[in-house]
């Protein structure tokens, strides 16, 4: 018998899975995900497992939060942007701005029309410019143009500039998404430049210690819609992997707890993902699924990803407020570095400080940003190596080395520790794998923190429960809000200022302690009546049993539900999808778009047959390119016809899709 190995790499942990052939689990093993080097955390979670099962490994998939998680905070590599044809507003209302910095925005002379026609020529000589300027500077490139999928000519032009010139690589607009919306899809472009680098060194990390392990079995990478790719495919478009840890987790949910009709909640370190299966069956979003601030257009189940997790930051914000900062919770650094323990006891009996449970730790090493870093900078990030430097003894020793870290952190160089909801549930009992006596003195840390420089809390002198009570109760109030949004989000008749105004209305409902509450009430509400809640996730445990009480929703923790990702990856099948589109700009006139320069037609039906024998052709190949075996291909339109008083019906255009699926290829490389 052959197995199936699955691994997941997220914030916090990486879990492995050996499945056989009949989906049934034999060996698991979970380690902590080393950012700074994931081949040691990686190599942990798979070298743990049993050697006779990995001996006889034919397929491996993998599945990771890294997309979704630098997503969520606003971390990435940097990229340099260019955009032809695209004016000043379009830019602002992308949200580029946001994520690259302007001076890596680059405006070109260029761009087409609706019909694909050349608005005017591309400005090759100041992109030639920007690209040399920029080269060392930057990690990758982002190319967008003007309705770049009616025709993706200046695209590629920039495409082909870039890899001359630099040698970097290339994420281009046409190639990510079909749609128009300019503004969305130079977004896309950009978060798919950004995430290149970590998922390039993370399949190089599983590669290698594969190789090491003698493990010679394809490698296979999960997107965010669930379905599997080759490492090569993975490696061109990493955007089409956001999501792929919380796609893998519902899989998995369903295939451990059997149900049909369900709402799979992954909470993890980093975020609280959810999803609504009916029939078994998630529902796919195709204008691109919403991850923290960011709807980048990517094809992917409909889940609804917040940055709420074990890891999340507990601040001050004209109140108490879970964060999406990630943070190092104290409980997890001191279980890797116990020295930390005395450093603490030590801030928890001198004066409170803002700086008080701050530790900084080296989060990433990416050389791009390492070269730009001052003397002072570079001092610091070689000191790191020894171990985590604690900010409150350099307020006075080395002022400029404080200011090298912040700025190290806020590049992503760096990760800060403090305290987080995982060390609340280490106070309170309910969690014991790290450090519950660092738990125990960063709660009463931070208490002291919030009364004496902010006049939050009225807690007693040490006492830890109280406040981590308190963020526990905040934690799942905010979880059940969201999976209460979630609800309401589900047939996408709302936007997301009216679903966020009208669950806060429904929240206090919902969420009510006793009937009494709302005396008189004409409402009697009843969420999700035949969905049961379906918890995974390592802190699943913690949480889940208080939000389904409060929700009066029955809840199920599948057994392994701690490592539902790793098992949802070996499942997927392979998919891949195109899009072809036919207009009718004039009466008569019928134009074909697909890449390269529009194809005419004066009869519709051979526009369409033309659409269809090249969509149909193009999945195909993509889902063989991606390491598909026994493809199979369907075809849907999607028409779009107006009422005319005088002429009838009039098509104005479609949309031919080919969905080409097919198992992995498990063939011994």
């Amino acid at each position: 018998m052959s197995y199936q190995l699955g691994i997941d790499t997220g914030g916090t942990y990486t879990d492995s899975v050996v499945v056989d052939e009949n989906q049934n689990i034999l060996a698991k093993h979970k380690s902590l995900t080393t950012a700074y080097d994931l081949t040691v955390g990686i190599r942990n979670s798979i070298s743990s497992l049993p050697d006779e099962y990995l001996e006889r490994i034919n397929l491996v998939a993998l599945s990771t939060t890294l997309s979704t998680n630098s997503v969520v905070e606003g971390r990435g590599a940097p990229v340099a942007v260019l955009l032809s044809g695209y004016n000043e507003q379009q830019v602002q209302r992308s949200g580029l701005a946001e994520i690259v910095d302007r001076d890596f925005i680059t405006l070109l002379d260029g761009g087409h029309s609706a019909t694909g026609a050349e608005n005017q020529p591309l400005d090759r000589e100041l992109a030639r410019d920007r690209i040399l300027a920029q080269q060392d500077r930057v990690s990758a490139y982002a190319i967008s143009s003007m309705f770049g999928t009616r025709n993706s000519a200046h695209e590629q032009v920039l495409r082909d500039l870039v890899r001359e010139l630099a040698g970097k690589p290339v994420a281009c607009g046409h190639e990510l998404a079909s749609g128009l919306g300019a503004p969305r899809r130079a977004l896309t472009a950009a978060l798919n430049a950004r995430m290149i680098l970590y998922i390039e060194e993370l399949i190089n990390s599983v590669e290698r210690i594969l190789d090491d392990l003698e493990i010679n079995a394809p490698l296979m990478i999960v997107k965010g819609d669930g379905s599997l790719v080759n490492a090569a495919t993975a490696r061109m478009q990493p955007v089409t992997t956001v999501l792929s840890g919380p796609a893998a987790s519902v899989i998995g949910a369903c295939a451990l707890s059997g149900k049909r009709d369900a709402i799979v909640v992954d909470i993890g370190g980093t975020t609280t993902d959810i999803a609504i299966v009916t029939d078994g069956q998630p529902e796919l979003c195709q204008d691109g699924a919403r991850i923290g601030d960011w709807q980048p257009m990517v094809e992917a189940i409909r889940v609804f990803s917040i940055g709420l997790g074990g890891d999340s930051e507990v601040r001050y914000r004209a109140g108490m407020e879970i964060s999406q900062r990630r943070v190092i919770p104290m409980s997890l650094l001191a279980h890797r570095f116990p020295h930390v323990l005395p450093r603490m006891e030590r801030q928890l009996g001198g004066p409170p400080s803002p700086r008080n449970n701050r530790f900084a730790l080296p989060l990433q090493a990416n050389e791009v940003l390492i070269r730009q870093l001052n003397d002072v900078e570079r001092r610091a990030w070689k000191e790191l190596r020894n171990g985590p430097i604690e900010l409150d003894e350099l307020i006075e020793d080395d002022r400029p080395m404080l200011r090298a870290l912040a700025r190290m952190e806020r590049m992503g160089l760096v990760i800060y520790s403090g305290f987080t909801p995982s060390d609340a549930t280490h106070v309170l009992g309910m969690s014991n794998h790290w450090s519950t006596e660092a738990a125990i003195i960063g709660t009463q840390v931070w208490g002291r923190q919030m009364r004496y420089l902010y006049g939050y809390g009225d807690w007693q002198s040490g006492d830890a429960i109280s406040p981590s009570r308190q963020v526990f109760d905040l934690m799942i109030r905010q979880i059940s809000q969201k999976i209460i949004e979630a609800g309401l989000n589900q047939h996408g008749k709302l936007n997301e200022a009216q679903s966020r105004n009208l669950t806060r209305l429904l929240a206090d409902i919902v969420l009510a302690r006793k009937q009494d509450e709302y005396p008189g009430s004409l409402f009697d509400l009843r969420f999700a009546d035949r969905y049961p809640i379906i918890a995974v996730g390592g802190p699943a445990k913690d949480y889940f049993p208080e939000v389904s009480r409060k929700l009066n929703v029955d809840l199920e923790l599948p057994k392994h539900a701690d490592t539902a990702n790793a098992i949802g990856a070996v499942l997927g099948a392979v998919v891949q999808i195109a899009h072809v589109t036919v207009t009718q700009p004039e009466f008569g006139v019928f134009f074909l778009f697909h890449r390269d320069k529009p194809i005419r037609f004066d009869n519709l039906d051979s526009a369409i047959e033309r659409a269809t024998r090249i969509a149909r052709q193009e999945a195909h190949d993509m889902a063989l390119s991606a390491g598909a075996v026994s493809i199979e291909t369907r075809i849907d339109r999607d028409a779009n016809h107006v009422r005319h008083d005088i002429d009838g019906e009039l098509f104005v255009s479609t949309t031919v899709t080919a969905i080409a699926s097919g198992r992995p290829d498990c063939l011994i490389r």
